[in-house]
């Protein structure tokens, strides 16, 4: 064997050991780019279903705001609504004509003084629009008239010596009718 034939046989050798490490190499690369996609597709689809989560819950939340607002401000047309009803139930009230007035007051006026003992100094007072109508129906009963009340009309009553106070204005009587009739009133007018 000569020298060139050693050298040649060893380039052979060497190019094929070169060779085998590319083909090695490119292999390891192959496998390396092919967990590296692996990999990124397998986040791609992690973060595409965060954030489609991120998104039904942000709908979700967007929904329910708007629900909740949407009821918010139906509950104040609704309030609204009841507010001028109540206020022009107060209207025809301090409006009523003299005759339904004087019915009206002459039955609070009798309410309240049968809560009285009949030894009582009874003062009963009014608003001031109806104070000479409150002298009139007291002329033959045992009670004076007292200074007048912010009140649509109808009586209060009180007496120092039994310390008792009746209300009977027609705010009053409103009063207790609104509290037991809101709820019917709010079917007949929602259709709830």
């Amino acid at each position: 064997m000569s020298l060139d034939t050693v050298v040649e046989d060893i380039r052979e050798e060497a190019r094929a050991r070169a060779e085998e490490i590319r083909e090695e190499a490119d292999a390891e690369a192959e496998e390396i780019i092919a967990e590296a996609e692996a990999d990124a597709d397998r986040i791609r689809e992690q973060k595409l279903a965060e954030v489609e989560r991120q998104i039904e819950r942000e709908r979700e939340q967007t929904l329910s705001s708007a629900k909740l607002e949407a009821k918010q401000e139906r509950l104040g047309a609704r309030r609204d609504v009841l507010e001028d009803v109540r206020a022009d139930v107060e209207a025809a009230i301090a409006d009523l004509d003299d005759d339904r007035r004087r019915e009206l007051t002459e039955t609070l006026l009798e309410a309240t003084l049968a809560e009285f003992d009949d030894d009582a100094d009874v003062v009963v007072a009014t608003r001031e629009a109806d104070l000479d109508l409150l002298e009139e129906l007291l002329e033959d009963r045992d009670a004076e008239v007292g200074d007048p009340v912010d009140c649509l009309g109808g009586v209060v009553g009180e007496s120092d010596s039994s310390r008792v106070r009746v209300n009977n204005t027609f705010d009053s009587v409103l009063e207790d009718v609104w509290d037991d009739e809101l709820k019917n009133l709010s079917e007949r007018l929602f259709d709830q």
